[in-house]
């Protein structure tokens, strides 16, 4: 059994602040590329945005972590010094940091092996429309095993 290596790259176009569901487009690629059983890592290639894996049956849940965000990064706090983009500026970069730029999903039986509920989102901290760029890169293998 030898292990793989892809990388594949593809860009969100986001209207604005919120949460962009990659789920299916994660799921095509390991199909497209045969995998059965590894890991695949996402990667946000900026620092405004951030990759996260939540609920993806009940959307008041995403709206939920908006409200909790903007409560931790307020737009416009007069604490933040760096505002070169707008009042949106520093929080966005915070909310990214504080969620994280990558994550690993595993995967099994040719799948993501999420959980019944989860999903894997973008997530959006600008109030502007944006044009992110993400870099999924997958290690596995063909064979499947029976775990």
């Amino acid at each position: 059994m030898s292990l793989e290596l892809f990388s594949d790259t593809f860009e969100v176009n986001t209207p604005g602040r919120g949460t962009f569901e990659l789920t299916d487009q994660v799921r095509a690629l390991i199909r497209r590329v045969g995998l059965a059983q590894g890991l695949a890592h996402l990667f946000v290639h900026h620092t405004s945005a951030s990759l996260i894996i939540c609920e993806n049956a009940d959307p008041t849940v995403r709206r939920d972590l908006e409200t909790f965000a903007a409560s931790l990064a307020p737009d416009g706090d007069p604490r933040w010094l760096h505002c070169d983009e707008g009042p949106d500026d520093m929080a966005a970069h915070l909310r990214a940091i504080f969620t994280g730029f990558g994550l690993w999903v595993p995967i099994r039986r040719g799948d993501c092996d999420l959980g019944t509920w989860q999903g894997i989102y973008l997530w959006e901290h600008r109030a502007r429309p944006h044009r992110r760029r993400v870099t999924l890169t997958m290690l596995g293998t063909r064979e499947r095993s029976d775990t």
